[in-house]
């Protein structure tokens, strides 16, 4: 099996890390447009894994024709791009007749185009494969069939740095140079009934073992999870970010001020997006830099009814920056997550094809294998059980 890792920055190695580790992989192509990027990459691949099966490519996405001549001889493709630039890989893709696993989503006005390509092309390409989206609606399915009934589910995930520092708390974790800082409504669950709410609304302190007190606020749950039999019967539903405390009053002065829009604004004579100002301005004090550590809280909960009782199920995890590799905690659970998908792809293990959602086919003993293999890299999960019982019965 031959498999492609699209994107050099802090995702793509991860990936990579985890294909060169398995035998049954052929050969992993690293593809980047950035033959500088793609060489520190390596460099620091050598240090803890053997780049014996590493091949390098030098990929502008844009060249189409040569684009899909390097995506055509291998079985898969893991997309470890910005969201803009997704559109061309997967148009490459098809047209390559590749497989395509995303750690992320392409743009909603590409979507329509793009599934059309897929179902034509009669290829697979699972979006949303990494930590959230990914593991969190794997693990909200995966806790929502334990009960009899689900009333209510609830997603709190993110990254943040082990050190806080001003303006923002924050570090960009994720990578790339655009902070996570969005201006649409979120989706929530409310009376059945799938509404918005304002992002950065909703506000909540929580605790995690190990870690201590954090917030919480809408980010967005996932619509496509009421498609689950498990939850169509779902009341409350929520998906909330985690940070550290003080985050989501930042975001919101700067939601309300208009700073997040993308909408271009005229300032004497020169078309500016808002956002890109912000961006721009605060990335050299929100980048990761090399002596910064980062950590991933993670914990999806169910409450409901089983066996004619009050139930509840929750699933956490806390990762750390490994200091072994060097890779970054959102690194480890975003790219390996996406890598471990894809292999199961190369191998026949998913054999479904259009446009699908991670949980929607890591069920099973897919589940269970992705789980082990996880654990495997030091990423472990802990099930809790709540139940109730009537005493004398």
């Amino acid at each position: 099996m031959k498999i492609m890792v699209l994107g050099s920055g802090l995702m793509g190695p991860a990936a990579a890390y985890i294909l060169l580790g398995d035998p049954a992989v052929d050969e992993v192509v690293l593809a980047d447009m950035r033959l500088d990027q793609l060489e520190q990459a390596k460099a620091r691949l050598d240090r803890v894994v053997s780049t014996e099966r590493l091949r390098l490519a030098q990929v502008n996405l844009a060249d189409q024709p040569a684009a899909v001549e390097a995506l055509a001889p291998v079985d898969v493709a893991v997309a470890a791009l910005p969201s803009a630039v997704v559109p061309l890989g997967l148009r490459a893709a098809t047209a390559a007749r590749t497989h395509w696993v995303d750690l992320s989503w392409p743009p909603q006005s590409e979507l329509p185009g793009l599934v059309a390509a897929i179902e034509q092309a009669g290829t697979l390409a699972i979006f949303g494969c990494g930590v959230e989206p990914g593991l969190t609606e794997i693990m909200a399915r995966y806790v929502a069939e334990k009960l009899d009934r689900v009333d209510e589910l609830h997603i709190k995930c993110g990254g943040i740095p082990v050190e806080p520092a001003p303006p923002l708390g924050y570090k960009i974790v994720f990578g790339g140079t655009r902070l996570p800082l969005r201006e649409p409504d979120a989706h929530v669950v409310e009376n059945g009934e799938l509404k918005t709410a304002p992002r950065y609304s909703g506000v909540e302190r929580v605790t995690f073992a190990g870690v201590g007190e954090v917030e919480a606020w809408h980010e967005g749950f996932m619509p496509w999870l009421l498609d689950l039999d498990a939850l169509k019967g779902l009341q409350v539903g929520t998906q909330k970010t985690v940070r550290w405390p003080g985050y989501a009053a930042k975001a919101t002065a700067l939601r309300e001020l208009g700073l997040l829009s993308t909408a271009p604004v005229d300032v004497r004579g020169v078309a500016v997006s808002p956002k890109d100002v912000v961006d721009t301005v605060l990335y050299d004090r929100v980048r990761m830099a090399e002596q910064d550590r980062d950590i991933t809280a993670f914990r999806v909960e169910a409450l409901g009814e089983k066996k004619g009782h009050p139930g509840r199920y929750r699933v956490e995890m806390i990762d750390r920056y490994d200091e072994r590799t060097g890779f970054t905690s959102m690194a480890r659970v975003t790219a390996f997550t996406g890598a471990m998908v894809a292999r199961m792809v190369g191998a026949a293990q998913i054999d479904a094809r259009g446009v699908l959602t991670p949980e929607k086919v890591i069920t099973g003993k897919l589940f269970d294998q992705l789980v082990d293999e996880l654990a495997a890299q030091g990423v472990t999960f802990v099930l809790t059980k709540e139940k109730s019982k009537v005493l004398g019965q």
